[in-house]
């Protein structure tokens, strides 16, 4: 399995078992306020800008730090102006990442923003990933709104590149699936139509019917989830993620007994001791 074909990462994972183990029976955790939430009047926000979030991720900077990201941002000068914006793009997007950390978004958006301009199919689809891995675990709807949009655009002009390239159009039906809000449904579809047009010219393609498994349970067609998830676990029987999914599809459809045969062959692939007793925990509140 190529780690570009699929979007799993142990983050993911754990968001996952989050979600589907738990996300039905405890409440919410209060969220904090993020750039876009609000306008001035205390009125929900209709759109995010990248200044709102560059901004307040340097709010958090020490004076030293946010010297070298204003000398960065205001080191392009004449010549070849077009390659010294790449680099000091690049530049930027790595100090974000290495030097601060934990600043995943600046990042993100500058190694995209490098990609534009170098316009390669595989820089343009390398930042429409970072964005996509990161869809799954956003719940801020104004955020996640705006990830969705820079990953679809990334993927769209890897498309323009590259029209059969059918890893970029799956990516491209994900960033709708995953994108989509509580207020804006039809996305979902819209993205499973995307990949579902992959699927049909080649069932084979297991990251067709892996983001296909996703849509059903991101919908609630729980039927078609286990169809395709069942699909990619035959194909790919150390695919822990698509084996945790066809779990919680078969547990949202009742099936108590294959989810726990399914939870406990998953349990097998891992030795992380946390996801562990979070799946011992779920098989034993199904028994």
């Amino acid at each position: 399995m190529k780690r570009q074909q699929y979007i799993v990462s142990a983050l993911g994972v754990i968001l996952l078992l989050g979600l589907y183990f738990f996300g039905r029976t405890v409440p919410p955790h209060e969220k904090k306020a993020s750039p876009g939430d609000e306008q001035a009047n205390g009125s929900p926000r209709k759109s995010l800008d990248f200044q709102d979030i560059l901004q307040a991720a340097k709010s958090r900077l020490n004076p030293v730090q946010l010297s070298h990201v204003n000398r960065l941002e205001n080191s392009v000068v004449r010549g070849d102006v077009k390659n010294q914006q790449i680099n000091a793009y690049r530049e930027l997007a790595v100090y974000w990442k290495d030097s601060i950390g934990d600043a995943f978004l600046p990042f993100a958006y500058y190694t995209g923003e490098a990609a534009k301009l170098e316009n390669s199919e595989k820089s343009l689809t390398f930042a429409a990933q970072l964005f996509l891995e990161s869809l799954r675990g956003q719940d801020n709807p104004v955020l996640k709104t705006w990830m969705a949009t820079s990953a679809k655009e990334l993927f769209e002009k890897a498309l323009e590149l590259d029209p059969h390239n059918d890893s970029v159009k799956i990516g491209l039906g994900a960033s709708y699936i995953f994108g989509s809000t509580a207020g804006n449904p039809q996305e979902v579809m819209q993205g499973i139509q995307q990949v579902l047009e992959v699927a049909r010219r080649d069932s084979t393609n297991m990251y067709a019917q892996f983001m296909l498994g996703l849509g059903g349970m991101e919908s609630g067609q729980f039927d078609k989830a286990i169809e395709r998830l069942t699909t990619v676990v035959r194909h790919e029987p150390a695919n822990f993620e698509a084996i945790i999914l066809l779990a919680g599809a078969l547990e949202q459809k009742g099936d108590k007994a294959e989810a726990i045969k399914w939870y406990e062959t998953g349990r097998k692939l891992i030795r992380n001791p946390d996801m562990i007793r979070e799946i011992d925990q779920r098989i034993q509140s199904l028994k």
